[in-house]
């Protein structure tokens, strides 16, 4: 009875989700902070988390 089944996941979409919510604190650090260095470490954090949630929903699409 072994046939073929499709497993499918949804960890591109995880883990999109996840660096798209930690995006959103880093930008909120910014704004909350304009002007200091922790601006500019939340701007970074928040282009950073970007790129992986865009890496990660291509590298894990079904």
């Amino acid at each position: 009875m072994a046939g073929t089944q499709a497993v499918t996941t949804d960890m591109g979409t995880g883990l999109s989700v996840l660096f798209v919510l930690l995006a959103i604190a880093g930008a909120a650090v910014t704004f909350v902070t304009p002007g200091t260095e922790t601006a500019a470490w939340g701007f970074a954090a928040a282009m950073i988390a970007g790129v992986l949630a865009v890496a990660a929903s291509h590298l894990y699409q079904n």
